[in-house]
């Protein structure tokens, strides 16, 4: 008589329900991180948060000149987060530049911060949007925007009169932004 072969039991591989398991865990994390309270300048993206001191910025320009944004007290600035490389960069900098003509005569100012870029493109992208005048600061490390607490470009702070980041907007500004976020600053 012949015996049927024993069976061992099948084992089921623990790896697949760990990785699961560790893969979810992280979204957690994350998704709780991003969604608590931002504890860099300015608040969240489309809020005020309360006003803070505007970190440090200053150095030399693409043009060849300076910029220092403790000489820039009594002006409201607009600190643009850009690249040359990103197309909603490249989409709102007419509309900002736009929005530096029209409110230089009320204080307003316009400053460029330009990430991880060559000034050959930084240069291009500033021709062909009509930005050619933009004071643009270069950072092509980066280190600037971490000090600003950037996540991504493009990305826009408002600096009151003080010298306070009153303001922030993750992603591209809108016309609309700008008069309720900017334009009273100016009236006052």
């Amino acid at each position: 008589m012949i015996r049927p072969a024993r069976r061992r039991p099948r084992r089921v591989p623990v790896w697949p329900p760990l990785v699961l398991a560790v893969t979810v865990a992280v979204g957690v994390v994350v998704a709780v991180g991003l969604g608590s309270g931002s504890t860099s300048p300015g608040g969240d993206a489309g809020t005020a948060g309360p006003p803070v001191q505007a970190p440090a910025l200053s150095g030399p320009t693409l043009d060849g000149g300076r910029f220092d944004l403790a000489e820039a007290h009594g002006h409201v600035l607009l600190v643009n987060v850009f690249a040359s490389w990103c197309g909603p960069c490249r989409d709102e900098l007419p509309l900002l530049v736009d929005a530096g003509r029209r409110w230089s005569p009320q204080g307003l100012r316009l400053v460029g911060l330009n990430v991880r870029d060559g000034s050959e493109a930084v240069r291009a992208l500033l021709d062909e949007t009509g930005a050619a005048g933009l004071t643009v600061l270069p950072d092509p490390d980066g280190t600037r925007a971490v000090d600003w607490g950037v996540r991504g470009v493009p990305e826009t702070f408002v600096v009151d009169r003080d010298g306070r980041i009153v303001d922030r907007q993750r992603g591209v500004v809108t016309r609309q932004w700008l008069e309720q976020r900017v334009a009273p600053l100016l009236a006052g």
